[in-house]
């Protein structure tokens, strides 16, 4: 029932060595989801970005509600699309998920 001495002695302070051994799983996962989740992600993100705002006159596009149109108007932070004949919807820019068809330039079908 007596605790021996060896048990009873308090436990040395950890070095600096053994500090930094004892953080280093936690700094390789984070470096691991860094590469495997953020920075996809933020890939994604800026490509997102530049595929919207390359939107222009005539570009088939889908927005975030499943909605396919042909957009008829361009402003700063919305977008005009044509769903059906005669019925336009304004959209917000941030909303197009993916553009079907681009208009092709008209220089390029010299």
């Amino acid at each position: 029932m007596f605790v021996t001495p060896a048990y009873a002695q308090a436990a040395a302070a950890p070095s600096g060595a053994a500090s930094l051994a004892s953080f280093l799983p936690l700094i390789l996962i984070f470096v691991i989801m860094y590469f495997l989740m953020i920075r996809p992600q933020q890939k994604r993100a800026k490509e997102h970005r530049a595929m919207v705002e390359a939107v222009k006159k005539g570009d088939e596009v889908i927005t975030q509600g499943g909605l396919i149109g042909k957009v008829t108007a361009v402003r700063e932070n919305e977008l005009e699309v044509e769903i059906a004949p005669g019925v336009k919807t304004r959209v917000v820019r941030s909303s197009i998920t993916g553009v079907v068809n681009r208009t092709a330039p008209a220089a390029a079908n010299s």
